[in-house]
This record gives structure tokens, sequence and C-alpha cells, in this order.
């Protein structure tokens, strides 16, 4: 649902900033209250990666969550580009996330900031310290959604190694050169956010 609706927002309904950071927004809120029991709601590699850090799950839950994470999107960029090509647009363009405006070492940092932010975010809201169930989806939704607006416009607002990988496998371009960053700079995010809710925040204690 992440990369299908929120791809679709961008390539189809040809959304605003704050239509595409909604549709985002909306679409983790929703997958979190509705599979959250199922798996704890792990949609994006950088969570799973301060999840495991932080011994929220194993190391054998760790890489069966991402390879599920990257196929899922995979196969939501796949939809989304025959959408695309049933209507007569060009598969050219589905979504992927690209800084044409910044150069590489701002990306990186807006990207790792982002992401910073969003797992600082989702490590309190789901702890047993701070953490309340009934909440935690909304906060982690809108947390999503802000981030989007801030950072669209500079590198398209990935903070998820598969939102970048499903649309530009499919896409190519100059996006497919700058996948190394939105796999990297999310990732380097979530670590420094796993240390700093743990020992800042103290989201690991009882």
């Amino acid at each position: 649902m992440l990369i299908f609706i929120g791809t679709s927002s961008v390539v189809i309904a040809k959304g605003d900033v704050l239509t595409i950071a909604l549709a985002f927004g909306l679409s983790i809120t929703v997958s979190a209250y509705a599979f959250g029991g199922i798996s704890g709601g792990h949609f994006n590699p950088a969570v799973t990666t301060a999840m495991w850090i932080n011994k929220r799950v194993n190391a054998v839950e760790a890489i069966t969550y991402i390879i599920a994470q990257f196929l899922g999107a995979t196969v939501a960029a796949g939809i989304v580009k025959a959408c695309v090509a049933s209507l007569g647009l060009s598969t050219a363009s589905l979504g992927q996330t690209d800084f044409p405006k910044i150069g590489a070492g701002m990306a990186f940092f807006v990207e790792a900031l982002a992401t910073f932010l969003f797992l600082m975010i989702i490590l309190s809201v789901t702890s047993k310290k701070f953490g309340d169930s009934r909440f935690a989806g909304i906060a982690i939704g809108v947390a999503l959604a802000l981030l989007i607006i801030f950072a669209l416009n500079l590198t398209g607002a990935s903070l998820n190694p598969a939102r970048s990988f499903g649309p530009v496998i499919f896409a190519g371009g100059s996006a497919l050169s700058h996948l190394w960053l939105y796999i990297l700079a999310p990732e380097v995010g979530a670590v420094l956010a796993a240390f700093g809710a743990k020992y800042l925040l103290g989201s690991e204690e009882d």
C-alpha cells in the first residue's frame, strides 16, 4: 500500500506536495493498524535495522522483513507501471526518488536527517516506556507526512530504501545511478536513531 498508493499520488493523481505527503502518511497509518498485529508494521528496511540494533527483532526476522519489503515494493511499482502505461503516460516517471536540484552531499544529509527524525519518533511511540498502541500508527503516519513536506522537493523524500528501490527498477534513468544514496543514507539515519532513542530518550527501558 505504501508504494502503490504513495507513488500513484505522484504519477497518476499528479498531486501537490500536501497530497503526496498525505498519501504516504495515511498509507503507513492504515497499514500499521491493519498489519501491525502480524509483523509489528515493518514496511521499511531502515525501521527494521533500527529495531534489530535495539534487539526488538532478531537477525532472522530482520532479514525476512527486509526481503519482503523489497519484494513488496517491486511488485507495487510494477502495478503502478502497468496502470501508468494503460493511461498512455510515460513509464519513465514512476515516482522514483532523485535529487536533480541539489548535490549528493546535501541529498545524503537530508535523507539521513529525515530518516533519523522519523525513526526517533517510531522508536519512541512503539516503546514499552512511552508507547501507546492506540495512537502509535497515527503519530507515525503524521510524522512521515510532515517529513515528506520538508524533503519532497529536495530529494523526493524517500526515508525508505525499499520505497526508492521498487520504482527505480522499472523507471531507470539518473535515479538508478543514485539508488546507492537512498539505500545508504536512510540506513545511516536509522543506526543513529537506534542509539539516539536508546541513550537519549530511554526508549528501550521497560
